[in-house]
């Protein structure tokens, strides 16, 4: 059994290979060539974090496994990452355990790889705008995913924090050369061509009223039924897509508000990103069309990049072998 920490994570599986990976789980999941139970969800004693169970299986390659986490919206304060845990990955043959694979750096570029993809598949092919709500680790992360699928030439950053917006701005675009501003006003960032919401904001922070014509959204932050980051106008006026729409209907704020309110419907939904992808459903209609995918994560895009990271790490002999059982 390999154990690979966050550090070997990242250097094993670079934004690109992980939207690779990304791509094949949600081609896979829509496919049915994985099975992934509902995940399990159970709130702890200090009221604002969560033990997370999300199980699944793949058909090829044949392994199984689980992402074991915790969920401490309040680590950012301290500097850590709100996800804490591991991601173990398990022959499908024999049932030997494969590896222990840090489930903070794999969340955190996963979860990027599929707003890029979504990107790549919805945005306009001109967008060059990128529009953040959110100044912590996924702002980063997706401030990178983006980047590779469209070019960006201004990203603008929104915190309910300002300094944080401001300090963000300035040491992401010192880092990469980039133009990034921060805003105190929330519709500058939402009148971008690409705009994603990072937060852990249980109530919306993102306005239709600000979106323009021809607009992509990826909405990432929620994941409660009673959550959202997006008001219902921003949302009933766009063409939604989901990563899957049993876990969208189960767990999804951002959807689930409007629908109880009347302004859309569970059929509204176009499809799931893995079916665009294969041609199932369709992708963007025109140029002044707005599009929204609703990211919940689903443990096949778990599974899949750390096969990736196994892989990568068995060709360059990195991680530390432990004998198990």
């Amino acid at each position: 059994m390999l154990i690979l920490r966050a550090g070997e994570v990242r250097r094993l599986l670079p934004m690109a290979r992980c939207l690779e990976a990304v791509e094949e789980a949600m081609r896979a999941a829509s496919a049915g060539q994985v099975v992934a139970p509902d995940r399990l969800i159970a709130p702890l004693p200090d009221g604002v974090s969560y033990f997370i169970l999300m199980p699944g299986s793949l058909e090829q390659p044949p392994v199984y496994g689980a992402k074991i986490v915790g969920l401490h919206p309040g680590n950012s304060a301290a500097g850590r990452q709100a996800v804490q845990g591991f991601v173990a990955l398990f022959d499908g043959h024999d049932g030997g355990l494969l590896a222990l694979i840090d489930g903070a750096e794999l969340t955190r570029l996963r979860t990027a790889a599929a707003s890029a993809l979504a990107t790549r598949e919805l945005a306009r092919s001109d967008a060059c705008t990128h529009g953040l709500f959110g100044a912590g680790v996924q702002a980063a992360a997706h401030l990178e995913a983006i980047a590779l699928v469209r070019r960006i030439e201004h990203t603008v950053v929104w915190a309910r924090d300002p300094g944080k917006a401001r300090e963000f701005a300035l040491e992401q675009g010192q880092r990469t050369g980039w133009r990034i501003t921060a805003t105190e006003d929330p519709a500058e960032a939402g009148a971008c061509d690409v705009v994603t919401a990072v937060t852990n904001s249980p109530t919306p922070v993102l306005r239709g009223a600000w979106l323009r014509p021809g607009a992509h959204l990826n909405l990432v932050g929620a994941h409660e039924p009673e959550h959202r980051e997006a008001d219902s106008e921003a949302v009933c006026g766009a063409a939604v897509y989901v990563d899957s729409r049993q876990s969208a209907l189960n767990e999804a704020g951002d959807l689930l508000i409007p629908i109880a309110e009347g302004g859309m419907s569970a059929e509204d939904i176009v499809g799931e990103l893995g079916e665009v992808l294969t041609g199932e459903a369709a992708g963007r209609r025109d140029a002044r069309q707005i599009t929204l995918y609703k990211s919940l994560g689903i443990v096949a895009q778990d599974l899949f990049a750390a096969v990736r990271v196994l892989q990568a790490a068995r060709d360059q002999d990195v991680g530390r072998t432990v004998e198990f059982p």
